[in-house]
């Protein structure tokens, strides 16, 4: 397959997007592009699974073309495991987004056609193998956010936007020093060829914080996570569902996939900060999430604790961790896009988010209330649900690291199970449950285009929970091939 189509598909529906006509060419030709987009995904992962066991090369489907030859930039593309996770991921988030955003009238060819530039930047970095183009593609999805939030946004919109915007490009600045450190000390912007090249330990040392920090900011790390809870509250609907679902998982993979796999002796000498970030991030997001009293603010908080479970597994560096950091990433996907969209139907209909505001919507909204409650029940990890898989899955690998502090911060991240199940119970209590306000006994259930943004979005969220075994299979070759290289570091020293 051409993994170039996965970039050229969103490319073309955002151009003809500009030439439409009318509400109804906007809505059919954003559909078919994201309709497309998720047939490619789905290709690409059946070819994968055919070609597997016949190649022994960690990369599938690599296409490589000179970009800029004095300095050794090529456009290089290639897919393994964990990508193709990232790419479906993807195809799954767009396509409920555009969706959810079927009644947006206002601006609505710009407003799809940045949802479709934003799909462009996600499935150029998660294929590119050069990271000056991995570099590019991370850029191209930082200015839509912006205009997504400060044109349609709500609340302190101008001000969300441009932290978000501000907070982003500062990350970028730290990925851009860490990449160019790399570059100059292997003279290649090709990871592979980086893997295999032995770069002297304190240039790792010295460059590894710039490149994880950076992607850090993207998965809000600990403390620069600040940008998420306003960036999330202000954003609209399918803006907030690929900000959490996606765009935080461009920092989780390439704190993994860049600066672990190419810098493995600095991973493990910086492992322990990481752990201690991430833990802070874990308890933190959870406590500051039960004070919030808008549905929005807490999930955006949630997933500050959830994203921090993705760091927790990449810094325990074992191999069940590794494997749970990227489940994660796939199920934190999935049910904050889900919980995002559930709450964009409530306040459509209620025009609040309010926790205290709202109540008994179970009783007119039968649909939209079983969504959140799918949502909530995955976020605290329910079995049957992605959230359970991933999170044992990180604990488990956590707890193979016999070091009495990694111990200790594993014990302190499963506490926070407790604290997410308090919130989670509560406001889905006090939103869905209990007595219902007068003013809302005329509202309407979700619509058609809503009904299949929701059931694609727990499809995928059902069948990693009950089928958690597709899932791993699919990525296992890829962090085989990260551990080696962790292993090869240890060797080493």
């Amino acid at each position: 397959m051409n993994l170039s189509l996965l970039i050229i598909v969103p490319l073309l529906t955002a151009v003809s997007l500009l030439f439409s006509k009318g509400l109804k060419q906007v809505r059919t030709f954003s559909l078919a592009g994201s309709v497309v987009q998720l047939a490619l995904s789905i290709f690409l992962l059946t070819e994968y699974w055919q070609q597997r066991s016949t190649v022994t090369s960690p990369m599938l489907f690599e296409d490589s073309y000179t970009w800029f030859k004095p300095l050794g930039i090529n456009y290089h593309v290639g897919v393994d495991g964990i990508s193709i996770a990232m790419i479906l991921l993807t195809a799954f988030v767009v396509m409920a987004g555009v969706l959810i955003s079927w009644a947006q009238e206002t601006w609505s060819k710009e407003f799809f056609f940045l949802l479709m530039l934003l799909s462009v930047g996600a499935y150029g970095f998660f294929i590119s193998l050069d990271l000056f183009t991995l570099f590019f593609f991370l850029e191209v999805a930082v200015i839509p956010k912006f205009l997504l939030i400060g044109i349609w946004g709500s609340g302190k919109k101008e001000y969300s936007a441009m932290k978000l915007a501000l907070m982003l490009m500062g990350g970028s600045a730290l990925v851009f020093v860490g990449l160019a450190g790399i570059y100059y000390n292997t003279q290649t912007f090709d990871m592979l060829q980086i893997a295999k090249t032995s770069i002297p330990l304190e240039v790792q040392q010295f460059f590894f914080p710039f490149a994880f920090v950076g992607f850090g900011v993207f998965t809000a790390l600990f403390p620069f996570h600040t940008w998420v809870p306003d960036g999330h509250s202000s954003a609209p609907t399918a803006a907030s569902m690929f900000l959490a679902g996606i765009s935080m998982k461009l920092g989780g993979y390439g704190c993994l996939r860049v600066a672990t796999f190419l810098m493995p002796d600095a991973a493990h000498s910086y492992s322990w900060i990481i752990i201690l970030l991430a833990t802070i991030a874990i308890i933190y997001g959870a406590f500051a999430t039960m004070m919030q009293t808008d549905l929005k603010y807490i999930n955006a908080y949630s997933s500050v604790s959830h994203c921090g479970f993705v760091l927790l597994g990449i810094g325990m560096l074992t191999k069940t961790s590794i494997n749970g950091a990227v489940l994660q990433m796939v199920s934190h996907g999935l049910m904050t896009a889900l919980f995002f969209a559930a709450i964009g139907m409530i306040y459509s209909r209620t025009h609040t988010r309010v926790v205290a505001q709202l109540g008994g919507l179970l009783k007119v909204t039968p649909f939209i209330s079983t969504v959140f409650v799918i949502a909530g029940l995955c976020s605290l990890g329910l079995p049957g649900f992605s959230g359970f898989v991933a999170e044992m899955t990180v604990f488990m690998g956590s707890w193979q690291n016999p070091d009495g502090w990694y111990r200790f911060a594993t014990i302190l991240a499963c506490a926070s199970i407790v604290v997410t199940a308090v919130y989670i119970l509560r406001a889905t209590g006090k939103t869905i449950m209990g007595p219902m306000s007068n003013a809302y006994e005329t509202l309407t259930d979700a619509t058609w285009n809503e009904k299949l943004a929701a059931g694609l979005l727990i499809l995928g969220i059902v069948i990693i929970g009950v089928a958690p075994f597709l899932l791993n299979q699919l990525i296992a070759p890829g962090t085989d091939v990260i551990m080696q290289q962790l292993g090869k570091a240890i060797t080493l020293k």
